[in-house]
């Protein structure tokens, strides 16, 4: 009996494919309490995918309740208790360390009262249209965050408008759906605000915003405050060799170019706080660690997780902007 089935050329990931596969092994009763999954080494080699997507499978079932591991014998069957009546598809633009948070904060508030299948269209909006076209009339909720990409309101209308929760971003053409989303110009203004005082021993702000797949309320936010408190600034959208001046202040949305500012610094040797600062969007648990501590405008995914499941679960309508915060620490 084959449990496990994938479709190399289908548009849903591999891992959810396995999750699917067990999920409706359960529902056909093909699996029964205590019955041992096939091993992470026996799915890689049959199917000819990485371990790391199998065990990011089995741990989304074990984070469901579903499944157990045993140190050392493998993943069996914890509970055949899979009924849900509610079925929810998620649809996320990408997958990392923020954004994995807000989607366990989401699981452990659902627990076992719905049935989560999670997709990706990485800001692809011919992948964005078919996810959303193959699994109409699928599910009972529909959780969509479309990013910032153009276009995506007409495909978001075929879906029934009760059913639909944005989640993220919003745009003023989808403020008919509920969602629980951020205010980027609002967030990053208050959070500069927060920081003036520190910010006053600079010279320069500098914003570098790549302009691919951040919300450009991040710059209108950044712009409001440098203009209204007559601070010097600037808006680039990479940082590539570039040098680094005292008393510049970095406010940096993508990590890769974190990483990038702190590399120059350490080829200049300038101390990062004392000859120049970095204030980075999104927090993350390394950044807490990182030279020190680097401080973040965030907003809280893990509440924002627990927000949606509440909605949806009880099915409320509304518009809520997630809470946001400036987390000072030794970059500033």
């Amino acid at each position: 009996m084959k449990l496990i089935k994938i479709i190399p050329d289908s548009v849903i990931p591999k891992y959810q494919q396995i999750i699917n596969s067990i999920e409706q092994a359960l529902a056909q009763q093909l699996l029964k309490k205590n019955d041992k999954l096939p091993s992470i080494n026996k799915v890689c080699m049959e199917f000819g995918i990485s371990r790391d997507t199998v065990l990011y499978a089995y741990e989304i079932l074990k984070k469901k309740g579903i499944v157990n591991a045993i140190l050392g014998k493998g993943y069996y069957i914890k509970s055949t208790d899979w009924n849900f009546e509610e079925r929810i598809f998620l649809l996320f633009d990408e997958l990392n360390a923020f954004k994995e948070n807000l989607y366990y904060s989401f699981l452990e508030e659902i627990q076992q009262r719905a049935n989560v299948h999670v997709f990706f269209h990485y800001f692809n909006i011919d992948v964005f249209k078919k996810l959303i076209e193959e699994n109409d009339g699928s599910y009972t909720k529909y959780i969509i965050m479309p990013g910032n990409m153009n276009d995506t309101a007409p495909v978001i209308k075929m879906l029934p408008k009760k059913d639909v929760y944005i989640l993220d971003q919003t745009n003023i053409f989808l403020r008919e759906y509920s969602s629980v989303h951020q205010n980027f110009a609002k967030d990053m203004h208050n959070g500069l605000l927060k920081a003036k005082t520190k910010l006053e021993a600079y010279q320069r702000l500098i914003l570098i915003f790549p302009g691919q797949k951040e919300p450009v309320g991040m710059v209108k936010g950044f712009t409001s405050f440098c203009e209204q408190y007559k601070m010097k600034h600037e808006i680039i959208c990479n940082f590539t060799d570039r040098e680094i001046l005292n008393g510049d202040v970095f406010i940096i949305v993508d990590d890769k170019h974190l990483v990038n500012v702190i590399k120059q610094s350490k080829k200049q040797k300038l101390k990062i706080r004392k000859d120049f600062g970095i204030i980075s969007y999104n927090e993350t648990p390394l950044k807490g660690i990182v030279e020190n501590g680097i401080t973040t405008i965030s907003t809280d995914f893990w509440q924002m997780g627990k927000i949606l499941a509440e909605m949806v679960l009880n099915s409320k309508e509304g518009r809520i902007e997630n809470a946001s915060n400036l987390i000072i620490r030794n970059s500033l």
